[in-house]
């Protein structure tokens, strides 16, 4: 009942903000009160998640024609150009118009799914053979960067190749895939934030943080990324090195829980009454296990354990960490933008609250994202 009752109060909350949000988007909050933006930033996408989440839940039409406009909103985007010197295209289009796809079989919604996957094709670079995670070709800084959370925009080009029959998709998301199992994820199964490359060779340089504590720290939120990201690349391509990776990294960020089951910001930050946590992280990485526990033959010994500690850690967030019962306009609180800068580092965030949402509806319904064609 746990989670019938926090799915409620998130749909109550949604249908709340529809009205309160308007045509705008939740970005991230500032004491409570969360900052509404235009369809111009990485983060857009989450909103319009939970609509179709919600919708799906209720089928309740206000959802639904909510949901609808952002992804109008989107198709705007696109023809516009708004999409920034980025690789955050699958977040965006993934939990919009892929997502009304999924839902509602809508053709137009498919159409701008893979225009939206064709833009993020332009962000690869042949000479390195990665998918540059930030500013322009050949950018003196960012132009041999690449990131942990990638792995959660590949989903696009995978479903982009299975929708076309076109195999360059697919052979990019793997590339990059292997790109980051191997650079991104340490040998201690701890991962890196960015890693960067000599952008004419693609002759490795050293990994490094944007968002971390240190350049040596482990970011939660990017480990939860990776394990969400390498659990979905595995559902796709069927690689066992990718399954394994995803367990891997799912072990090391349980094993460095703090007591009650929800993560600091980083995995390496001293640890004080005022450690801001990162509730965003582990709402991540809760739904990355949901994947990853789908993708475990049932006499896998781990399958168990890491049902445990997803069960440990979403009653955690559920009991101690969301606004159940709360006037409020976020799900999800003590989530972290960026500590480091400065940028609303104990608040709400729009995926904190996306990625609570999805689980708790796997957990209740078997409702998943919108990363993956349904069966």
């Amino acid at each position: 009942m746990v989670w019938k009752k926090a799915i409620e109060d998130a749909v109550a909350k949604t249908l709340n903000n529809i009205d309160r949000f308007g045509d705008r988007f939740p970005h991230v909050s500032q004491n409570g009160v969360y900052r509404q933006i235009e369809n111009n930033d990485w983060t857009n996408g989450f909103w319009s998640g939970m609509l179709w989440l919600c919708y799906e839940y209720t089928q309740d039409e206000r959802y639904r024609a909510a949901a609808s406009r952002t992804v109008d909103s989107f198709r705007r985007r696109l023809i516009n150009h708004v999409v920034l010197d980025h690789h955050d295209v699958g977040f965006l289009y993934s939990l919009s118009a892929k997502a009304q796809w999924i839902v509602e079989k809508d053709e137009e919604a498919r159409r701008l799914a893979l225009q939206a996957a064709d833009v993020l094709m332009k962000r690869w670079r042949e000479p390195g053979r990665y998918i540059q995670a930030w500013g322009p070709a050949g950018d003196p800084k960012e132009g041999g960067r690449i990131i942990i959370d990638c792995l959660l925009n590949l989903p696009l080009l995978y479903w982009a190749s299975e929708q076309t029959g076109n195999p360059q998709y697919r052979e990019a998301a793997a590339t990059q895939a292997d790109k980051s199992r191997r650079y991104l994820v340490r040998g201690d199964d701890s991962s890196y934030h960015t890693f960067f490359f000599r952008p004419e060779t693609g002759e490795p340089i050293g990994g490094a943080t944007h968002q971390g504590y240190t350049n040596g720290s482990t970011w939660t939120r990017g480990q939860a990324w990776g394990i969400y990201g390498f659990a979905l690349s595995y559902r796709y391509m069927k690689e066992p090195q990718y399954l394994e990776t995803a367990k891997r990294m799912a072990r090391y960020f349980i094993e460095h829980l703090p007591a009650d089951h929800v993560a600091y910001w980083d995995f390496n930050v001293p640890v004080t009454p005022d450690t801001y946590r990162d509730s965003s992280a582990s709402a991540i990485a809760a739904a990355g296990l949901l994947e990853l526990i789908s993708q475990l033959n049932v006499q896998d010994p781990e399958r168990a354990y890491f049902q445990e500690w997803l069960v440990k850690s979403m009653t955690s967030l559920v009991q101690c960490y969301s606004t159940v019962g709360e006037e409020a306009e976020g799900l999800l609180k003590r989530g972290s933008y960026h500590v480091r800068g400065g940028l609303s580092p104990d608040d709400f965030m729009i995926w904190g609250d996306y990625f609570y949402l999805e689980s708790l509806m796997r957990l209740e319904r078997g409702i998943g994202g919108y990363w993956y064609e349904r069966d």
